[in-house]
């Protein structure tokens, strides 16, 4: 029958951990996402948005935006690439300054959902624009690895009240007296 020798024997177990090794390197490699890299270069993004928004500059907004992107202003606008850039061109929305705080990244496959908090001082449309927001923006790897904003949304932080101060609404006391009569008997 087949007879090995011991030196064969050890050069064919040597040539399969080295094949095995090898394979699940590779494998391992194209597997494991760089999330640490992408989350800071999400982070990054961050800090050129804002730097895009206090400049007022359309051309680096445009690099930013993908060409499906969609917004939601803080007054509840919706607005598209096209009329963000405008917004941003004709000065509709202008900041003065911009502190954003709390920032978190949340990566999901070629997507990377960003919430933070914003502290802003501006106009927006000619009114004051000032307060505190919460927001979400989407990014989304396109082809070639470069990350774009697809997804934009603000919602203002609703101040404090006083102590001993009630929300809008009715006035304390007891409700109004029922009606007896139904709807289609009170015109008779």
């Amino acid at each position: 029958m087949f007879q090995r020798s011991t030196p064969n024997r050890l050069l064919l177990c040597c040539c399969l951990l080295l094949v095995s090794v090898g394979a699940y390197a590779a494998k391992a490699k194209t597997k494991t996402p760089h999330k640490p890299n992408a989350k800071h270069q999400i982070e990054d993004l961050e800090q050129q948005w804002r730097t895009a928004q206090l400049a007022g500059d359309p051309v680096a907004m445009d690099k930013l935006l993908a060409d499906d992107y969609v917004g939601i202003s803080i007054t509840g606008q919706i607005n598209t690439k096209e009329q963000q850039l405008d917004r941003i061109r004709d000065r509709a929305l202008t900041v003065t300054s911009i502190d954003l705080t709390d920032i978190k990244v949340k990566l999901v496959d070629s997507v990377a959902i960003v919430t933070g908090h914003a502290d802003i001082d501006g106009t927006n449309e000619g009114a004051p624009l000032k307060g505190e927001y919460r927001y979400t923006r989407v990014y989304q790897r396109l082809a070639g690895g470069v990350w774009k904003i697809t997804n934009f949304e603000v919602t203002r932080v609703p101040r404090p009240r006083p102590p001993g101060s009630r929300p809008n609404g009715p006035p304390p006391g007891p409700p109004p007296p029922a009606s007896n009569t139904m709807p289609a008997e009170q015109g008779k």
